[in-house]
């Protein structure tokens, strides 16, 4: 008991690995604000029928997927902070590019739908490199790092879906909140967890499966 007490003191005093934690949520806030709110903007604002909502919304799970897949290539190549970085700075300029759109009424379905698929990509992109990093940080603990990861991960990410509905259950609504997502893990990333003076190791990549 006491050393888990340990071990959560040392993951919470450490800002790096609590950013990390905090970018893996907020990215999965963005992924579930689009999870909660794609039925009411596909199928009651765009008049979608289920066929086809059921092909738009898998066409994001494959795009999420697959960048999970594809980030296995890219760190043959490239650091896991330097993706995560990227693919922030992409998914937050795609967050922002759909949320005008949106709230200009510009490009209809398909103003919305691409911008949203890319945001999906980025963060298939991010989600994988911000944990392995967190995790890589704190081999000692590995079980209660990985316990704390999970739950800010899913905790924070849960916030989303409330919000949307708040907001009013629209195009606009869940643009806001992907948008504010992105920015925030952005924010978190560069500010908080610095990820240019983390030192350039690579540690397991992690796949995310989307549910």
């Amino acid at each position: 008991m006491l050393g888990t007490i340990r071990d959560y003191g040392r993951l919470f005093t450490d800002r790096v690995y609590v950013g990390l934690i905090l970018v893996a949520g907020l990215a999965m806030a963005a992924l579930f604000a689009y999870v909660s709110g794609a039925s009411f903007v596909f199928q009651d604002e765009f008049a979608m029928s289920e066929q086809q909502f059921a092909l738009v919304f898998a066409g994001g799970a494959v795009g999420l997927i697959a960048a999970t897949q594809f980030n296995v290539r890219l760190l043959r190549r490239w650091t896991p902070q330097q993706i995560m970085g990227g693919a922030l700075i992409a998914g937050l300029v795609f967050g922002l590019v759909m949320l005008v759109l949106a709230a200009t009424d510009t490009g209809g379905l398909v103003g919305i739908l691409i911008p949203l698929w890319l945001v999906l990509v980025t963060v298939g992109l991010a989600m994988p490199n911000a944990p392995a990093l967190a995790l890589a940080r704190h081999g000692e603990a590995a079980g209660t790092a990985a316990a704390l990861l999970g739950a800010v991960q899913f905790g924070v990410g849960a916030l989303a879906a409330p919000l949307v509905g708040v907001l009013g259950v629209g195009a606009v609504a869940m643009a806001i909140v992907v948008f504010a997502g992105m920015l925030a893990a952005t924010l978190v990333c560069f500010l908080v967890v610095r990820p240019h003076r983390l030192p350039a190791e690579h540690p397991a990549p992690m796949v995310v499966m989307a549910h």
